[in-house]
């Protein structure tokens, strides 16, 4: 399996090794499979019979051609063990007749970003022995919240990798700043920056396209790399867990193999909704993708119009992870519907005017598999206490967001095929406004939201979030989002 990039007409091949190293194309492109690999109806009934760490190992192989399937099974028995994701990594809850639950987040950091930076840090290691690279690789992160912490814990302390993650200084939640910044291990730096997301992800990017930057880099034997959903070897782990959860529905019984089932997820970047994409076309049988935003609603628009406008109000919202107006793995599918060339000037456009508008035919393609919902605050906290007080089921803010379209998706189409949707966070990972949409009154502060909401549900703390407030904080720069490069030779 090779791998080219989005905006390279040439379609000039990598090795899936240095792609994971690389992280981003030189020409500032994403890289894809050359093709898509099929799963079968006896490939699908024999995963069914698997573990997870199992099922993983099997969907990498089909990408990672050059790692060997030992190589891969080591790796994902140990990223995704007992004691990473107790009880298990995404179960599958039924929350009533047409929905169910798959929740992402009982690994280490509570939140679905686990699921493939847990495995990601093996794979960049194997990769950096695999391409005979002597240097170290420097990872840099922009997040809107979960990902910078995930990433984190599963590059901290990691031989010849350094990590650094960049976020918005009023963009994340108490909760979420106070997991990055307290994070421990001797090769990771942790810095705010004034401005959004997208300020600190356009960042990031302009230090990847800097050549001057790079030889700064390869003169103090380092590489650069990327821990973001742009970043295959971030993505093809998410495949995964589409696959487990169709899995799971045939061993309860729930459906009959071939049954077509469909997809709502809370999207910001568009990289986990695409890994669901991707399993559709290996052969999952998936009809609809259901993509839920919030009031930051750019990719609502642009799947009914055609248009992509970042130029736009920037909303804060109680689903901070969703706070993104440059969705950047929507590139990859603007690639696979519309080819290289296209991509390009799309990325172009994007680039020097904040929009762009596909063609006809790409907008009609896209439409046979994608539509757009969102859910505004309002909306958002009274689908919340809904799903609490009508199933019992407690839900984090951007898991209502989904389950909010989920239900719009439903009523608007008669539609009552079973629904997977994505729960992307642990509710304790925002407890203060999960709290208060249930209550209607705020809880004490951010931090002791904590135990309020654990007394009123009579639920446990996911366990990589008891007793934060008494860690240690080691980090506490803040930055202009101009003097990231800076901020990161000071690092080197």
């Amino acid at each position: 399996m090779k791998f080219y990039s989005t905006r390279d007409s040439e379609q000039k091949k990598f090795d899936s090794a240095l792609v994971i190293k690389q992280g981003l194309a030189d020409d500032g492109g994403l890289f894809i499979p050359e093709s898509i690999p099929s799963l079968s109806e006896k490939d699908i009934k024999e995963l069914a019979k698997m573990t997870y760490p199992e099922r993983a190992a099997k969907i990498l192989s089909m990408y990672l051609t050059d790692y060997t399937y030992d190589e891969l099974l080591s790796d994902c028995k140990e990223a995704y063990c007992e004691t990473s994701f107790p009880g298990g990594a995404a179960p599958l809850k039924n929350v009533n007749d047409n929905i169910y639950s798959l929740e992402l987040w009982h690994g280490p950091t509570a939140a679905f970003k686990d699921m493939a930076l847990q495995i990601m840090p093996r794979l960049l290691s194997r990769a950096l022995v695999k391409t005979g690279e002597d240097k170290t690789a420097l990872i840099l992160v922009a997040t809107s919240g979960d990902t910078g912490k995930a990433a984190l814990e599963g590059y901290k302390d990691i031989d010849r990798i350094k990590i650094m993650v960049f976020y918005p200084e009023s963009g994340v939640s108490k909760v979420q700043k106070l997991q990055m910044a307290t994070q421990t291990g001797n090769n990771v730096n942790v810095c705010a920056i004034k401005g959004n997301f997208d300020d600190a992800q356009t960042g990031v990017k302009k230090i990847f396209s800097d050549s001057e930057a790079h030889k700064v880099f390869a003169e103090n034997s380092y590489i650069l790399s990327s821990a973001n959903s742009i970043n295959w070897g971030r993505l093809a782990p998410q495949i995964v867990y589409y696959v487990s959860a169709y899995c799971d529905l045939l061993n309860s019984g729930d459906i009959k193999f071939g049954e077509t089932v469909n997809v709502c997820v809370p999207t910001g970047n568009f990289g986990n909704i695409f890994a669901a994409y991707l399993a559709k076309l290996m052969g999952l049988p998936i009809a609809k993708f259901i993509c839920a935003s919030n009031a930051n609603n750019v990719l609502t628009d642009f799947l009914r119009t055609g248009t992509y406008d970042r130029n736009r109000k920037f909303h804060l919202t109680m689903s901070p992870s969703m706070d993104i107006l440059i969705s950047s793995n929507l590139e990859r599918l603007l690639c696979f519907t519309a080819g290289t060339d296209e991509t390009r000037a799309y990325m172009k456009s994007l680039s020097e005017n904040g929009s762009y508008t596909v063609s006809d035919a790409t907008k009609k393609a896209i439409a046979e598999n994608f539509v757009g919902y969102f859910a505004d605050e309002v909306d958002t906290a009274k689908t919340l206490k809904k799903y609490y007080d009508t199933y019992g089921y407690l839900a984090d803010t951007h898991t209502s967001v989904a389950l909010d379209c989920a239900e719009q998706y439903i009523k608007e189409t008669g539609d009552t095929k079973k629904m997977i949707v994505a729960s992307t966070a642990s509710p304790y990972k925002f407890a203060a406004d999960v709290y208060k949409s249930i209550t209607g009154n705020a809880a004490t502060s951010d931090t002791d939201a904590l135990d309020e909401l654990s007394a009123l549900t009579n639920t446990e703390i996911t366990y990589p979030l008891r007793n934060l407030t008494e860690r240690k904080v080691n980090f506490t720069t803040v930055i202009e989002s101009e003097d990231m490069l800076e901020a990161v030779y000071k690092f080197m």
